[in-house]
């Protein structure tokens, strides 16, 4: 599944829509495996070995985790029709059908739990909010280090939020204890040649990277700027769509959270207390 790679000028000014490659300071095959970054969203049904599926996980497991509590599992979902579920819950996308395994990453408070309750000794602390974001921060950041591992090793992938518009259906699909808590889907599989998926431009470094302090002036230039790149990235696919107008109507309401403005009530009910 190995192919040419481009220059890394012409790689990192993808990532950009910039169509000035400028030489970066350094490189190596995990930037060039990092910038190539795209979202696949079709694939062929070649299934992943298990072996593969080992190394996937070894490498979520040598992400960093806060005071190496290590509050995370992944569920690898591979039968045909638990998958079909998941997909119709998740909006109904397809390539999570198509796709030969789906990996469902949770924060999970129940192994630790578990364990204190072996040893009868109280875990008051695992009740604060403090303790749910690590848990959701180091499931993100087991899942992230899985994709850079997976690219790596020509596989597309392409995250789940969704799951999250029907935790509780998600979470008795999975048999997900009280303490668990489905984070993110994420999709992995050969990548279909004829989607020809590309890299999206993202914001210029210039609206995300402050020195020193944060500094909000020329936000709105930087901004324009990259509506004018991806106005053409999109065009190039034959689509008619604004970064901008997307962005705020993805957050526009309760409504366009598509059932996600109850995730602080669902955590609470399905064990995480967030005092």
């Amino acid at each position: 599944m190995t192919q040419t790679a481009p220059a890394p000028d012409q790689t990192v000014a993808q990532r950009y829509g910039d169509p000035v490659p400028t030489a970066p300071a350094a490189w190596n095959p995990v930037l060039q495996v990092l910038h190539e970054h795209r979202s696949v969203r079709r694939y062929l049904p070649d299934p992943i070995p298990d072996s593969v599926l080992r190394l996937l996980v070894s490498a979520a497991q040598s992400a960093p985790s806060s005071s190496n509590l290590q509050l995370w599992s992944v569920i690898a979902v591979r039968d045909p029709e638990r998958k079909a579920r998941l997909a119709a819950l998740a909006g109904d996308q397809d390539h999570i059908r198509q796709a030969p395994v789906l990996l469902v990453w949770a924060a999970d408070l129940a192994r630790v739990r578990e364990l204190a309750a072996e040893r009868g000794t109280p875990l008051d602390g695992a009740d604060y909010l403090e303790t749910s974001y690590v848990a959701f921060l180091d499931a993100a950041l087991a899942a992230q280090n899985a994709v850079v591992a997976a690219e790596s090793l020509g596989y597309g992938t392409v995250y789940i939020g969704a799951l999250r518009n029907h935790p509780e259906q998600v979470a008795a699909e999975l048999h997900l204890p009280p303490g668990v808590f489905a984070v993110a889907g994420l999709v992995v599989g050969v990548p279909d040649p004829a989607e020809d998926a590309r890299v999206k431009p993202r914001l210029p470094q210039a609206a995300v990277l402050h020195e020193e302090t944060y500094d909000p002036a020329g936000q709105l230039a930087h901004i324009a700027d990259y509506e004018t790149r991806i106005v053409t990235f999109f065009a190039e696919q034959n689509l008619t769509r604004s970064w901008i107008d997307q962005t705020l109507a993805r957050l526009a309401s309760a409504e366009s959270l598509n059932g996600r403005h109850r995730l602080r009530e669902q955590l609470t009910a399905h064990g995480f207390p967030l005092r």
